[in-house]
C-alpha cells in the first residue's frame, strides 16, 4: 500500500504533507523547550533531564523524526525533479514570475536547514564539536547532579559566529514554513478558496512566531539578558 503510494505524484505529495505536518509540530515543541531558558537554569535543566531520563520515549521519537525527515526530503527532491522534467521553458518562466520567493526556494531552504540540523545535533546532542561540554554539571535542589544544558547554551551562543549562523538557519526554516504550511493543507485536501486567505495568514504568522521564538535565545544571550 505504502509502496504503491510512493509511485504517484499525488501519493508523494500526501507523504510530504504528512511528514511536513509532523515536523512542523516538532519545531513548535522544540521552540517551547528552548524558551524555557528564560525561566532560569533550573527549569531548562530539569526539562532536558526529563527527556534524557526517558529513553523509551526519547529514542522512538528520535527514530520517528529521522524517518519523517528522510521521507520529507526524498519526496521533495523527487517531486522537484519530476516537475522540472515535465514542464517546458515558457511555462517555467511564467511560474517564476508568479511564484513567491518562499515557493521558488523550497527545495534549497529545506536542504540547507537539513544540513544545519546535522551540525546542530553534533553541537548540542552528541557534543562532538565541544566534548568538554559533556562534563558540565548542575546540582538540583535535591542534590542530584545533572547535565547543565543551560550553561552549554550560554557558552555556545556567546560565540557570535554560532549565534549568527543559528539565526540565519532559523530564518531559512521559517521561510520554508511560510510556504510549506499552506501547501500542507492543500496536499491534505483541507484548502479551498473560501478560507485560502486564512491559511496564508496562518502560515505567515506561524513562520514569524517560530523565527522570533528561536532567534530570541541567541539574541538574548548575545545582549547579556541571559547569562
Amino acid at each position: 500500500m505504502i509502496l504503491e503510494t510512493t509511485k504517484s505524484s499525488l501519493g508523494k505529495k500526501l507523504l510530504m504533507a504528512i511528514t511536513g505536518a509532523g515536523l512542523f509540530l516538532f519545531v513548535i515543541a522544540h521552540m517551547m523547550g528552548n524558551l524555557q531558558i528564560f525561566l532560569g537554569q533550573a527549569a531548562i535543566n530539569h526539562y532536558a533531564h526529563f527527556l534524557q531520563s526517558n529513553p523509551e520515549v526519547l529514542w522512538p521519537a528520535r527514530i520517528g523524526l529521522l524517518l519523517f525527515v528522510g521521507i520529507h526530503i526524498w519526496t521533495s527532491v523527487s517531486l522537484t525533479l519530476e516537475n522540472r522534467a515535465a514542464r517546458g521553458t515558457p511555462y517555467e518562466v511564467k511560474k517564476v514570475v508568479d511564484a513567491s520567493l518562499a515557493s521558488r526556494t523550497m527545495i534549497w531552504t529545506g536542504l540547507l536547514v537539513a544540513a544545519y540540523v546535522v551540525y546542530h545535533l553534533l553541537q548540542f546532542t552528541l557534543m562532538t564539536t565541544n566534548p568538554s561540554y559533556r562534563t558540565l554539571e548542575y546540582t538540583t535542589a535535591e542534590g542530584a547532579r545533572i547535565h547543565d544544558v543551560y550553561r552549554m547554551m550560554i557558552l555556545n551562543f556567546s560565540n557570535l559566529g554560532i549565534a549568527v549562523s543559528y539565526i540565519i538557519a532559523m530564518s531559512l526554516l521559517c521561510l520554508h514554513v511560510s510556504h510549506g504550511a499552506g501547501s500542507m493543507f492543500q496536499s491534505l485536501g483541507l484548502k479551498n478558496e473560501s478560507y485560502a486567505g486564512r491559511i496564508r495568514c496562518f502560515a505567515s504568522a506561524a513562520s514569524w512566531i517560530l523565527f522570533l521564538g528561536y532567534a530570541s535565545v541567541p539574541l538574548a544571550i548575545q545582549m547579556g539578558w541571559v547569562k
